[in-house]
Parts: structure tokens; sequence; C-alpha cells
């Protein structure tokens, strides 16, 4: 043992130092996203925003005025979507919360009756199993009864209560708008007074992460787009009960890597199944064959590139990150995760962490040097 530790204690060091360093960076940022989420949401808004701005400017109008113009664009279309969802979506909501009740006396019903034909056709099943079935039914439907009741308040509540958001979204509006109009500024600021070790680090992170960040999120942007287009259009037409609300869910349940708007479906198409709404089960079964078929083609069509990190790994990161630093450790965990793949392949880690001699077979790939 103290061989090992001999051999691998400067290896061990340098990866508790890289991986200090990157929950220093979560921590920090985390840190900073309470203290100041207005000043992270201006960014997003103004990488929204700027486009009209900076064309409105090119044909001649005054940047103050033309920033004016693309945040009241901006404002009068995000709030007009925020507000007709919302009331879409929570007045759907209420509904079926309302309806969970029925739903499992109707689930109930139909599996006791599946365990009476049971008991019917094979004799030699006890009455007291058929009793004892009958009661974990009960438990299993009334706890995914509660379940969905629980979660599906939670989001009427999340929809009902966007005060803080509101009031962090009117601020970062209006940091959006300063920061268009003063852009200029900032960036020859940037130029002349950023030391170049930053410069570097900059550079670095924008064309190995960020780039391709922005790539990958607008292709999954498009995708999404189609999933709620394909499956808010099909439950319309089989004239399904919240169907915005099922759409909306599928959109966001195709976002997470490895389970997709299955987990939406497939638990609904079981449970119409059990109940003996087959015709609609298939139906959706169809849908979601549909769905997966269709983000199967168009997606190395549309994301071309993959970010060279695995699904898994991505979601097992964002997962830890979230229990860890909340929802700023979402936001930041893909981009790090990206970053230290890019080291990696350009083998800066290969030099950062003094492997044992011996132990692999590693060729360290120098990494380039600064651009001319």
């Amino acid at each position: 043992m103290l061989t090992f530790y001999k051999k691998y204690w400067r290896t061990a060091f340098d990866i508790a130092l890289i991986a200090l360093t990157v929950w220093l960076i979560m921590f920090t940022f985390s840190l900073l996203y309470r203290i100041a989420t207005p000043v992270f949401l201006s960014f997003l808004i103004f990488a929204c925003i700027e486009p009209i701005a900076k064309r409105l400017n090119r044909i001649g109008m005054k940047k103050s005025l033309a920033s004016a113009i693309a945040v009241l664009f901006f404002t009068i279309v995000i709030l007009g979507a925020f507000v007709g969802a919302g009331i879409l979506v929570t007045s759907e909501i209420t509904n079926l919360i309302d309806k969970l009740d029925e739903y499992q006396m109707m689930l109930t019903a139909q599996a006791t009756e599946i365990m009476e034909w049971v008991q019917a056709q094979i004799s030699a099943v006890p009455p007291d199993v058929v009793a004892k079935s009958q009661d974990i039914i009960n438990s299993v439907t009334k706890w995914g009864s509660n379940t969905a009741a629980g979660l599906l308040s939670w989001l009427v509540g999340f929809l009902s209560s966007f005060s803080a958001f509101v009031i962090n979204f009117g601020v970062g509006i209006i940091l959006a708008y300063f920061l268009s109009v003063e852009i200029e500024m900032w960036r020859k600021t940037a130029k002349l007074k950023t030391p170049n070790t930053f410069k570097n680090a900059f550079f670095f992170l924008k064309d190995n992460v960020l780039v391709g960040i922005g790539g990958y999120l607008k292709s999954q942007l498009i995708l999404i787009s189609i999933t709620f287009a394909v499956v808010l259009v099909a439950l319309l037409a089989l004239r399904v009960n919240n169907a915005f609300t099922i759409a909306l869910l599928s959109a966001v349940a195709d976002v997470l890597p490895l389970l997709g708007v299955s987990t939406v479906f497939i638990p609904w198409i079981i449970y119409l199944f059990v109940t003996g709404q087959t015709a609609l089960a298939i139906w959706l079964s169809v849908i979601l064959g549909v769905v997966l078929l269709t983000r199967q083609i168009l997606e190395p069509k549309i994301t071309g590139d993959t970010l060279g990190v695995s699904a898994y790994t991505m979601l097992v990161f964002m997962i830890v990150s979230l229990s860890l630093f909340g929802v700023a450790g979402v936001i930041l965990s893909p981009i790090l995760v990206i970053l230290i793949k890019a080291l990696y392949d350009q083998g800066y880690l290969h030099r950062w962490i003094r492997a044992p001699k011996g132990e692999f077979d590693i060729r360290t790939v120098p990494p380039p040097g600064p651009a001319e």
C-alpha cells in the first residue's frame, strides 16, 4: 500500500487540484447567480435582442433607438407567450388534477376485473391472493395518483408564482438594453485592459466550447419545436383533452438525455391498455413511433457533429451539479464538461496530470500555440 501511495500521490494531487478548481468555479458561479440573477438574465436577453438592434443600426438607425425597438419587440413576444401559455397550461393542469381520483378508480376497477378473470381461468389461485393483489393494486394506484397530483400541483404553483422571476426578468431587460447600447465601449475596454492570459483562455473557451454549445442548443431547440408541433397536432386530431399541456410536457421531456418523450407516452399507453382504451393506446403508440423516428432521421442532419460528450456523462454531471449547486450548477455543468473534454483532446490534461512512469502508455499531445 505504501508503494501505491508513493507511486500515485502526485497523480492524485493533480486530479484533486483540478477537481477543486472545478468545484470552486461551480461554487462561485452559483453564488454569483443567486446574488446577481438579473445580470445573467441580461446576457441571455442581450443575445436575443442584439441581432435585431445591430440590423436596425446598420440601416442608419441610432443604436439607442434600435436597441429600444428590439427590447420592446422582445418584451411583447415574451410576455404574450408566457401569459398565454401560463393561462392555458394552468387551466389544463388544474382540470387534470380534478380528474386524477376518477382515473385512479377506473384503473383499480379494470385491474380488479383482470384479476377476477385470472382467478376464473386458473382455479388454483386462492381468493386471498386476489384480495391481496387488489390491495397492492389500490396502494400502487393511490401512490401514483398522489405522486402525479403532487407533481402537477407543484407545476401549477410554479407557473402561478412568477413574482420573483418577473422582477429579475424585468431588471434583466433594462440591463440588456444598456448593454446593447454600450456594447462597443465594453468590447474596446476588454480588448485594451484584459491581460493576455485571460484573452487566450477566453478565445480557447469560445472556439472549443461556446461555439459548439450555441450550435447544439439551436439544433435542440429546432428538434424540440418539431416534437411539440407533431404531438400537439396529433393530439388535437384525436380530440384528446389537455393536448397543449401534454405536448408541452413531451417537449420538456425531449430535452432529457437517454429518456426523451417516451417518459410521457409509455406510462400513458400502459394505463390506456389496462383501462381498456385500446384504440387510443394504439394511436398514441403510433404517435410515439412517429416522433422517435422523426427525431432519429432529423437529428443527424440538424445537429451535425456532436459535442463529443456522451449523454450519460452529461446527465450524471448535471444531476450531481443540480444537487450541489442548484439551477446554477445545471446551467454551468455542460460548459465545464465540454471544456474538460476539449482540454483532454488538446493535450492539456496530459501535461497537468503527472502519471506514474511505466503505468500508462500516453503520448502527450502538445497544446497549440497562441493564434497569430
